[in-house]
């Protein structure tokens, strides 16, 4: 499960670079605790370009992200992994890394030993999502954040879906139960992200 950070995990802020400005959006850590207890990997990828401007340094990332991680373990949730961009084309010029280039995604799937034909992209704008085409996941927007007005583009092979908790629903309705975190099926199967 590759989940975009800002305006899909926690509620949208400009620029976040103060850990007290923090706050989930209602009913994600309850979705993904069930996700992670029916097997999938919890991934957040998401661009900081705020990075790239001078808005805010690493330091500043990091402290925010440990407040989201502090808000989730109060909620029985661990995150996988964390990876971002800290990139902008305007600031430091092109990469792999900064969403829709897939470049996030591919790291994490090697680093964590993730199937990404069996990975779900979630966030609340077009770029957090555009990668599961070329990635062959499974693609959703929430209306959350920016998506409410992000969706009205959505190409048709985007599910569109209210917020985390509908999109967490709509994916345990649809799988089968996966196979535990780090378990290898017949020797070839990976982790689902």
């Amino acid at each position: 499960m590759f989940l975009d950070r800002d305006g899909t995990l926690v509620v949208e802020r400009y620029y976040l670079a103060d850990p007290a400005r923090v706050e989930l959006v209602e009913g994600a850590a309850a979705a993904l605790r069930e996700l992670a207890a029916a097997g999938y990997a919890l991934v957040v990828v998401t661009n900081q370009s705020g990075i790239a401007r001078g808005l805010y340094g690493e330091a500043e990332f990091r402290a925010v992200q440990r407040r989201i991680e502090e808000l989730l373990r109060r909620e029985g949730v661990e995150l996988d992994g964390v990876y971002h961009c800290p990139h902008h084309p305007d600031f430091t010029g092109p990469c792999e890394c900064r969403k829709p280039a897939p470049g996030l995604y591919r790291q994490a799937a090697r680093e964590l030993g993730l199937d990404l034909s069996r990975s779900i992209c979630i966030g609340d704008r077009l770029k957090d999502v555009l990668p599961a085409r070329e990635l062959g996941c499974t693609a959703i927007l929430v209306r959350t954040g920016y998506g409410e007005e992000e969706a009205r583009g959505a190409p048709e092979w985007v599910r569109v879906e209210r917020d985390l908790a509908a999109a967490a629903r709509a994916i345990l309705a649809r799988a089968p139960a996966a196979s535990p975190k780090g378990a290898q099926a017949e020797g070839a199967a990976q982790e689902q992200a």
